[in-house]
């Protein structure tokens, strides 16, 4: 079987080919810069991370390109509540933001191209446009006539009978019609512009994608990505306006995550329900948060809860002690290349994992036969091990490292410490309640920080403070 990816346009799974050869395109879109990210931005980057590894892994050559919007109408607003600038303000996030993917194992794109450095591709796109009467200015604004572009709607299954009902449409007089979107913003007294035909002024938000995607992928690409809330407006706008520029199909899969969750409402900076990625990190390795953003299907909601992390980190751990324990058993075997042999068992796990990674991506049943695997080590490691066993848990060991490579996982070791060690971090976690106590909270928060760093993670509960050690 191969590769099979569910494509929201057409609404079912299709088998995968690039438009090139070996070369895979993907253009995802990135976050804007207006605040701290949380757990929904992480899952979309962890997603998307697992798409593209899981490709290297097939042997494509993938361009992934995913952008930061750093100027918008939050990030404004924004920038007036802290007395900096935008540009300021993007650039506090976008280092928080490379920190904090580096810790969930994410890799870097081929590029991360940022909204203010496209301006004259932005520019020259909307002219395209224009010239084509498919957009239309207005008193320094431009906007793009929906009704020119007989597909609009094909993404996301809406009508413009839909739209014309007022379905997420915002009014604006300048409009011809109420689902016209714009595609430039006339410049307003104290914001960031920049010179265009029409004026002074920015982008909207929807041109940037298109003008980025096709600068570095060309005016085809394969995959396209983002969260679900993404489909409608920007994807089904991104869709009109390239493919009314190019007369070419703008993306072959559109591939879209489910969001995250919390008490099943969605996770959102608006609403203030959410779960900074910072205060995840602070208290789990990223390899836990990664490991829990995997355990759901990548197309259905994530519900998050206050042990969410805690089963993930078990879990993580139960795998972590077993290869420990294989490794202390095996460690006399010389990894020698005719050392592997086929042991049928095994193998059938070892192939249900690419099954299930083949069948869109299913990262619960490619973890469910890792954990089979560890269940099947478990029990031999319960019996005196003759030189048969410890090959086959030797060949058990390899599997699940070269199973979690794929996904991002199980390639550490578990830390350990002595009993001194753990003397000390309790004489450390009792002069910070001490601390807590007089109300002196620098010092106390000093010590909770440098234990962190050290891989110390300290938990306050009512009537005392637990610690755990990194996994890895």
């Amino acid at each position: 079987m191969g590769l099979k990816i569910y494509n929201t346009l057409t609404r079912k799974k299709q088998d995968f080919s690039p438009l090139n050869d070996n070369q895979v395109t993907m253009y995802v879109c990135g976050v804007t810069l207006y605040d701290e990210l949380h757990l929904g931005h992480a899952r979309a980057a962890v997603v998307f991370d697992i798409i593209r590894r899981y490709l290297e892994y097939k042997g494509y050559q993938v361009i992934y390109v995913t952008n930061f919007t750093d100027v918008d109408d939050k990030m404004i607003q924004r920038a007036k509540e802290l007395k900096i600038t935008v540009f300021e303000l993007a650039e506090r996030f976008i280092e928080e933001y490379f920190d904090q993917m580096e810790k969930l194992g994410v890799k870097r794109a081929t590029y991360h191209p940022r909204a203010t450095e496209h301006i004259k591709e932005m520019i020259e796109l909307i002219e395209i446009l224009k010239n084509k009467g498919i957009a239309y200015c207005v008193d320094g604004d431009v906007f793009f006539r929906v009704r020119k572009f007989p597909g609009y709607g094909k993404l996301s299954g809406q009508s413009l009978k839909e739209l014309s009902a007022g379905v997420r449409i915002d009014v604006d007089e300048k409009k011809e019609e109420p689902f016209d979107f714009a595609l430039w913003k006339k410049a307003k007294e104290g914001e960031p512009s920049w010179d265009s035909p029409w004026g002074k002024g920015r982008p909207g938000w929807h041109i940037e994608c298109s003008a980025m995607a096709m600068k570095y992928l060309g005016e085809s690409i394969d995959i396209h990505g983002g969260g679900k809330d993404l489909i409608f407006p920007h994807h089904e706008n991104e869709i009109a306006q390239s493919e009314a520029s190019t007369g070419k199909e703008f993306a072959h899969f559109w591939v879209h995550n489910g969001l995250v969750t919390i008490d099943n409402q969605k996770m959102a900076k608006s609403t203030g329900n959410f779960i900074t990625l910072r205060e995840a990190l602070e208290k789990y390795d990223g390899e836990v948060i990664r490991y829990y953003l995997l355990s759901a299907h990548y197309r259905s909601p994530l519900n998050y809860t206050k042990d969410s992390l805690q089963e993930a980190s078990a879990s993580m751990e139960r795998v972590y002690n077993t290869l420990e324990s294989i490794d202390e058993v095996t460690f006399s075997i010389k990894k020698e290349a005719n050392l592997h042999k086929v042991y049928p068992e095994i193998e059938s796990l070892y192939k249900k994992f690419f099954q299930s990674m083949d069948d869109d991506f299913n990262t619960p049943s490619a973890l469910a036969a890792i954990f089979e695997l560890v269940r099947k080590a478990n029990l031999i490691l319960e019996k005196p091990s003759d030189k048969n066993s410890k090959l086959i848990l030797y060949e058990i060991a390899e599997k699940i490292r070269k199973m979690g490579g794929i996904l991002g996982l199980f390639q550490g070791k578990k830390k350990k410490l002595d009993e001194k060690a753990k003397d000390l971090i309790q004489i450390l976690i009792d002069v910070r309640n001490i601390l807590r106590q007089e109300k002196r909270w620098d010092l106390a928060d000093t010590i909770r920080e440098r234990l962190q760093k050290l891989g110390i993670h300290l938990k306050d509960e009512k009537d005392k403070t637990s610690w755990r050690i990194s996994i890895t």
